[in-house]
């Protein structure tokens, strides 16, 4: 009776949090399929919409240039999430498969900057970017480095690929350089095919976390053509002076890949965590 008394609670509270949290998702949801009619503020709020309508979709898609800024979001996510793959792989295999001077005082170094905010860094990174000249206002192409670059590399890609290669055998290793492959042909060849759930868990992050920035881009771009999705769907609100039901339907629009790079990657997704957290 116990067990059963506590596996009820147990799954009350994980079911009312679940509620609590998707709550406002379902919101979201609502207000954007709502007419113009509809008073979107009810208390207490009217889930299900009474004029249910997809003209906010509509209208939004065709009065701002929200193709232009998924293209945008495109282009800079998949930068992104290409330079961390290649790049936390290449800083994490010296350091669980290689042994040098300093090894973990720099593995450790590099995990002490997961500590560090980049609103502490904003700035100088800002001035960098200036002075390198990668801004949009010199071209599109230097604007859209000067998006990607600040997040090429992440100390948890480093970390997340270092456990993931620490647990492989090193015969596995052994073996390949007896048949005569050299360093860079047992990281490319042998290694990396075999943590590719590790890669899909390191993808599936840097995507949500590239595709939903705000604050840089906010910063950083000046031209409207090289707007991202969130900057692009937070300026909605002055155009249409806080037309809440275009914010919504943009807002649901520039979720959807998120979703479905999600969905693509999920078989990997839990193999690949329990993988990262195998070893110290």
């Amino acid at each position: 009776m116990k067990k059963i008394l506590g596996k009820i609670t147990t799954h009350s509270i994980l079911i009312f949090v679940s509620i609590l949290s998707i709550f406002p998702f379902i919101w979201l949801i609502s207000t954007s399929l709502k007419g113009a009619g509809e008073n979107i503020f009810a208390y207490p709020p009217v889930l299900i919409p009474e004029d249910f309508t997809f003209e906010n979709y509509i209208g939004v898609w065709h009065r701002v240039n929200l193709l232009g800024y998924f293209i945008n979001s495109m282009i800079v996510a998949a930068g992104t999430v290409l330079l961390n793959l290649i790049l936390s792989s290449l800083a994490a295999y010296p350091l669980a498969r290689m042994e040098f001077k300093g090894k973990k005082i720099t593995f450790f170094a590099i995990l002490a900057t997961i500590m560090i905010p980049f609103q502490a860094i904003m700035l100088p990174v800002y001035l960098i970017t200036i002075k390198l000249n990668l801004i949009d206002s010199v071209s599109n192409f230097t604007g859209y480095i000067g998006l990607i670059m600040p997040f090429a590399v992440s100390a948890f890609g480093i970390f997340l690929m270092r456990q993931a290669f620490l647990g492989i055998p090193r015969e596995m290793e052994e073996a390949a350089i007896v048949d005569g492959c050299n360093v860079f042909q047992v990281f490319w060849r042998v290694l990396l095919p075999m943590v590719k759930p590790s890669l899909a868990v390191l993808a599936i992050f840097t995507f949500i976390g590239s595709w939903g920035e705000f604050l840089w881009p906010s910063i950083v771009l000046t031209k409207e053509a090289l707007y991202t999705l969130p900057v692009g769907v937070n300026n909605l609100q002055g155009m249409f002076s806080s037309n809440w039901r275009y914010i919504a339907a943009g807002s649901i629009i520039s979720i959807i890949p998120i979703i479905i790079f999600f969905l693509s990657m999920q078989k990997y997704f839990i193999s690949g965590e329990n993988e990262g957290a195998v070893k110290g």
